[in-house]
């Protein structure tokens, strides 16, 4: 069985698609987006056993502090972000891989910037 990995993924309203996009642009919005968007309970629930294992007690945490302990935890932590990535690379075509690999600092900074903005944005949950 040939799965089409492209055909798994959700689409996404109220991105335009036009022709008049950059390379980093396009590819955000054609397989970043929708990666990090079906992958979003796995990045939750990665998130939530990551707290789990470094014991920390994030609930009683203000949304202040617990953007503050994201936001470090993002800019400090590399296995962390490495693991994170692997997540969203893993599900890249051999096509979107070879895109991936000619920008990869640009792509695995635009990758961690959309994941973290993804968990501040459902504290409520965590």
């Amino acid at each position: 069985m040939h799965l089409n990995r492209t055909e798994i993924r959700p689409l996404i309203k109220g991105i335009d698609m036009g022709l008049n996009k950059s390379l980093e642009e396009d590819f955000q919005n054609k397989t970043l987006r929708p990666i990090i968007k079906m992958q979003h309970d796995l990045l939750v629930a990665y998130f939530k056993d990551y707290l789990i294992s470094k014991k920390c007690k994030f609930e009683p945490l203000s949304n202040s502090k617990k953007q503050d302990y994201i936001s470090t935890l993002f800019k400090k932590d590399h296995a962390f972000k490495l693991e994170l990535r692997g997540l969203i690379v893993g599900h890249f075509t051999t096509d979107e891989f070879a895109v991936y690999c000619q920008r990869k600092s640009d792509f695995n900074k635009r990758i961690v910037g959309m994941i973290q903005e993804r968990i501040s944005s459902v504290l409520d949950v965590i």
